[in-house]
């Protein structure tokens, strides 16, 4: 029986991995993405806004990959693979792993927290210049630390500024759930924001800037950034009406 993604599994059952030696053209999803960096273990992409990272979805970056990044020559090569999550409206950098053992181990750093992210948002309203927020995200503690680095006037929205931000924690949606809890929603989200002050048709105004960590096999301290669009730029040049 050939599994799927609902296939449950209640003991006992013998499982086999097949990966083909070759991919159906018909069935291979065609997009382009702009790399960043690679090397033998792992890639750096820019994720576009409007597309998921991985899961059911035919189009996503994980299916994107194979086309847009070289396989690696080492022995434990595998089928590229994103190791961390961005969200559909999110723009920025994504780290791939290469090789199974890269996977691994930049999955572990994730999760030891040896991979320090920085993002850049649009909030609206009036803030603070800077601070920790805290509160829990679906019962576990979080914490995101933000930095205002320069606010404009906006007849409709009142402010906008452009904050720097750094989560400790990777909650789901943490960002934009916290920036939302101190009532300065990142400009643009319909999912997280205050009704009368969503921006409609101009998508979400949150981007992962960089990843700063020590390459886990070379043992060089890396920093990948990916450039703010132009949309960020357009708005600390000319007020929004």
């Amino acid at each position: 029986m050939i599994a799927t993604s609902a296939t449950i599994i209640c003991g006992g059952e013998r499982i086999s991995l097949c990966i083909p030696d070759k991919v159906n053209l018909n069935n291979r999803l065609v997009f382009q993405l702009t790399v960043l960096f690679e090397d033998e273990h792992l890639a750096v992409i820019h994720k576009p806004a409007g597309i998921l990272v991985s899961g059911n979805s035919f189009k996503t970056i994980a299916n994107a990959l194979a086309q847009n990044i070289k396989r690696s020559t080492l022995p434990d090569a595998t089928t590229p693979q994103p190791v961390h999550r961005l969200d559909y409206a999110t723009t920025g950098v994504l780290l791939v792993g290469k090789t199974s053992s890269s996977i691994r181990v930049l999955n572990k750093m994730f999760e030891d927290k040896k991979i320090e992210k920085i993002y850049y948002a649009i909030t609206i309203g009036e803030m603070k210049d800077g601070g920790k927020i805290t509160s829990e995200i679906d019962g576990k503690k979080s914490q995101s630390n933000y930095k205002v680095l320069e606010s404009v006037f906006s007849k409709r929205f009142g402010k906008l500024n452009l904050v720097k931000l750094k989560p400790q924690t990777g909650r789901r949606h943490q960002l934009r759930k916290h920036l939302l809890s101190i009532v300065n929603p990142i400009l643009g989200d319909k999912d997280y924001g205050i009704e009368h002050l969503i921006l409609n048709g101009k998508g979400l105004y949150l981007h992962a800037y960089s990843l700063d960590f020590i390459h886990p096999f070379t043992h060089k301290k890396v920093c990948f950034k990916d450039e703010f669009t132009q949309r960020f730029e357009k708005i600390f040049t000319a007020t929004i009406e």
